[in-house]
């Protein structure tokens, strides 16, 4: 059955790409110059997002480096110390939600020191797979539909992203405790 899935997974990205030309082929869409079409639109797009890129960019470096994020940890660390959680997977659930690259970063340097087997590597994949970087997904997307009252999606947001870091950490304690 293994073997199945690992076959399926990687044919199914090269057949979807065969199969969406030539199914628009068959339906005479003009592929080509579809695609051109959408890839203008894109650009504007993408021209568009840089204004909120670039503020975003600079509210999560001043964040960082005014010490804030230090002084956020150092409040936390000894409440996870007390429930027997790795304090290294904390600032990992700080990050998460603000910056993706940066919390892959820390994810990786986490897995190379403690390695992929260890309860912080497990922890930390975890947490990766179920939260999302929220500010950025509000920059991005919300910016490039023009959304520019976002409270309650912020709340969600950083809710949801609370949530999905809580239960990585319960079902890991479970499953691998």
């Amino acid at each position: 059955m293994y073997a199945l899935v690992t076959t399926l997974s990687a044919w199914m990205i090269p057949a979807m790409i065969a199969f969406i030309p030539l199914y628009a082929a068959y339906r005479k869409v003009p592929v080509y110059e579809s695609f051109v079409e959408g890839a203008k639109d894109g650009f504007g797009t993408a021209v568009g997002l840089i204004p909120h890129l670039v503020g975003m960019i600079t509210a999560i470096s001043m964040f960082r480096a005014s010490g804030a994020m230090d002084l956020m940890l150092a409040a936390v660390k000894p409440l996870f110390e007390r429930l027997g959680v790795p304090s290294e997977v904390v600032p990992l659930g700080l990050l998460r939600p603000i910056t993706g690259a940066g919390s892959l970063a820390y994810t990786t340097d986490l897995i190379k020191t403690y390695g992929p087997d260890s309860m912080i590597g497990r922890i930390a994949s975890t947490i990766q797979g179920s939260t999302d970087t929220t500010l950025y997904v509000l920059t991005v997307y919300f910016g490039a539909v023009g959304i520019r009252r976002t409270r309650y999606a912020l709340k969600v947001g950083l809710f949801s992203d609370l949530v999905g870091f809580v239960a990585a950490i319960a079902v890991c304690m479970i499953v691998f405790g």
